[in-house]
């Protein structure tokens, strides 16, 4: 049977102008594979510096996107944890598993969750790429708990402002790092203080932390170790800017974590768990119907999450 879906897909490697609209043969899953219909995929960061770039991908053609929500339509052998029909969200394997910007997506069935109902598709999508990171980040790496003193530079973000939630969720002091315009945005999430960076240094406005997580670069990772304390730590989801700092976070005693998204159907179920609880809302800024996924990457949106969206 001759199986086509629509995709985003590009031949070359550039700007937001080389994602097309294009027929691809639709993916069938392997064992212990589910065949996901997307009815929506998010836009990150690392959407943009792949189309430019192959960093992750490799060479073009390729099709982009890491995390969606949508409906399980086939289950490959071995499969007993979905069926077809089940309503689902979650990340395919980063960076090799790409795929989501399309009508239909392949993904190890554990990569998958039960979407929650009180998450419609397009919040959904929103959540996986970007919550597995603060919560892999937080959680997983730096064990945040009750009072923990945790700072989060860019934190009306996608992964920022999840990340001051989910720190909130676990009894942490949450200092936030944004803009002038996003600051009372920050406060609404639940950040205990707010910083704005074009007015503040936060070597200046904070000190004696447990945890940083830094999702900025530039002069960030150095001003970091000037407010964690010893034997804090630095988690960064850019790890390509600690090496700089390596010798001076030793002399300090502060840690340092690099970090790179992992699937993990434990950590979905988490941030599944705390959505019903009302605890982590993820923030749409903008949507776009999968056709324009150029002009969804190349607008500059507000604090929050993109989303592509199909019919």
């Amino acid at each position: 049977m001759n199986h086509t879906m629509q995709a985003i897909s590009q031949d070359e490697l550039g700007g937001p102008e080389v994602l097309k609209p294009t027929t691809v043969q639709r993916p069938e899953p392997g064992m212990g594979e589910v065949l996901v219909r997307v009815h929506a995929a998010s836009v990150n960061p690392v959407d943009g510096m792949n189309r430019q770039t192959g960093m992750f991908v490799g060479q073009p053609p390729f099709v982009l996107g890491w995390d969606l929500a949508g409906t399980v339509e086939v289950t490959g052998p071995g499969v007993t944890i979905h069926r077809p029909g089940d309503a689902v969200f979650g990340m395919l394997p980063f960076p090799h598993g790409h795929g989501a910007h399309a009508q239909y997506a392949v993904g190890p069935a554990r990569a998958f969750v039960p979407k929650p109902d009180c998450l419609d598709h397009v919040q959904a999508a929103a959540l996986p790429l970007s919550g597995l990171t603060a919560w892999q980040a937080l959680v997983d790496t730096a064990r945040i708990g009750e009072g923990s003193r945790v700072l989060v530079n860019g934190a009306s973000g996608g992964v920022g402002h999840l990340a001051v939630q989910i720190a909130k969720a676990h009894g942490a002091y949450v200092i936030g790092v944004a803009s002038t315009a996003n600051t009372d945005f920050v406060r609404t999430l639940g950040a205990d203080e707010v910083i704005d960076y074009t007015t503040t240094d936060i070597t200046q406005a904070t000190d004696n932390l447990d945890v940083v997580l830094e999702t900025v670069g530039g002069d960030y990772p150095v001003k970091a170790l000037e407010v964690l304390k010893p034997d804090g730590i630095l988690v960064s989801t850019l790890p390509q800017t600690l090496a700089a700092i390596e010798d001076d976070a030793r002399e300090r005693g502060v840690r340092l974590a690099g970090l790179f998204v992992e699937a993990d159907g434990a950590g979905m179920t988490a941030l599944a768990e705390l959505t019903i609880t009302g605890q982590l809302t993820p923030t749409i800024t903008a949507t776009f119907p999968l056709e324009q996924a150029a002009t969804a990457q190349s607008t500059k949106s507000g604090p929050g999450k993109t989303v592509l969206t199909l019919a």
